[in-house]
């Protein structure tokens, strides 16, 4: 008896919000005959509404986007959708690659990476391969190991789109003399002279 293959295309979801590098990729991947762009968008909350609504066998998303970054959208895609996807950033912080791992991402590459090189990146994803781009993995491997608790982290990632301390509180359902206590101990970790010096450097080192 002969198996037959599959040869239906890769349908492939693309979220970016820079307008131009989105809509290159949909045009230059889109001349691939074997990946078919089913849908894109321009920031994650959207990409998630779309992945629930159009099932891709791929994500390609810009880990910087508004209103929740790429790392953010895979979580709630991957939670939801089976999917397999793929992270493309232009700064690759070095701590980001250890959230994206955790976050069961299948690719991470650099947005510099030619049409082609990509398509075969989501081919080999497609297949149930991870691709790691080398350079971003090396600086992981060479990158300090964050001190932070989890707690801590969250505490300065919301501290990053608000200035108070209630408001921080109140995302993260905590007493606002908790949350102190937390933003006091990343500070001193980080040798930070304020919770916004102290949420900057661990934006920098890709913790948050």
């Amino acid at each position: 008896m002969t198996e037959t293959l599959d040869t239906s295309p890769i349908r492939l979801l693309i979220a970016d919000d820079e307008h131009l590098i989105r809509g290159a990729l949909e045009a230059l991947l889109g001349l691939e005959s074997d990946i078919d762009v089913v849908a894109s968008a321009d920031n994650g909350v959207t990409a998630v509404e779309l992945a629930l609504a159009t099932t891709p066998d791929i994500c390609l998303l810009d880990l910087e986007m508004p209103q929740a970054d790429g790392l953010e959208a895979a979580a709630k895609i991957l939670a939801t959708v089976n999917t397999r996807v793929i992270i493309v950033t232009r700064h690759a912080r070095p701590g980001v690659l250890r959230r994206a791992l955790a976050s069961k991402v299948s690719g991470f590459v650099p947005k510099s990476t030619p049409a082609q090189d990509l398509a075969h990146v989501i081919r080999d994803v497609a297949a149930g391969k991870r691709y790691i781009d080398p350079e971003i993995a090396a600086a992981a491997l060479t990158a300090e190991r964050c001190p932070l608790t989890d707690r801590e982290l969250d505490a300065l990632r919301v501290s990053r789109s608000t200035t108070s301390v209630a408001d921080i509180a109140k995302q993260l359902h905590l007493a606002s003399g908790t949350v102190r206590n937390y933003l006091s101990s990343a500070m001193m970790k980080l040798n930070a002279v304020s919770r916004h010096e102290a949420a900057e450097k661990a934006w920098q080192q890709g913790w948050i």
